[in-house]
């Protein structure tokens, strides 16, 4: 049983779904015949936490949805062609967030209420 602490949102974010959404970032840039060091170079992280992504060893507490997994790929193949890497993330948080998907870790592993809606305000 996990023992429940207080956690903003700004926190489930940085714990979870940042490490969760570069993980699947890094296995679609691997998928698309990058290797690490450019992978590393393209998010602004370093090899070994690259290494750790595609290991299985970090950002593997979420598992995305079909739909937000395809808005990943297309991300990825954006972010292979020199988009903008801030703005990537900053839309795949977006889709996250309003699919309440930062609740839902929320309620898993921090004290949330029930009717809780202070992320949609």
């Amino acid at each position: 049983m996990t023992l429940k602490q207080f956690l903003t949102p700004q926190e489930i974010e940085v714990w979870y779904i940042l490490p969760a959404l570069r993980r699947a970032i890094a296995l679609e840039l691997q998928h698309k015949g990058l290797r690490q060091n450019k992978i590393a170079e393209l998010l602004g992280i370093t090899e070994a936490a690259v290494s750790q992504y595609l290991s299985g060893k970090r950002g593997t507490e979420l598992k995305f949805e079909m739909d937000v997994a395809q808005k990943i790929e297309q991300s990825a193949e954006k972010i292979k062609n020199n988009g903008d890497l801030l703005e990537e993330i900053e839309s795949l948080c977006k889709l996250i967030r309003n699919k309440m998907i930062t609740c839902k870790i929320h309620k898993k592993y921090g004290v949330a209420k029930k009717t809780c809606e202070v992320c949609f305000k």
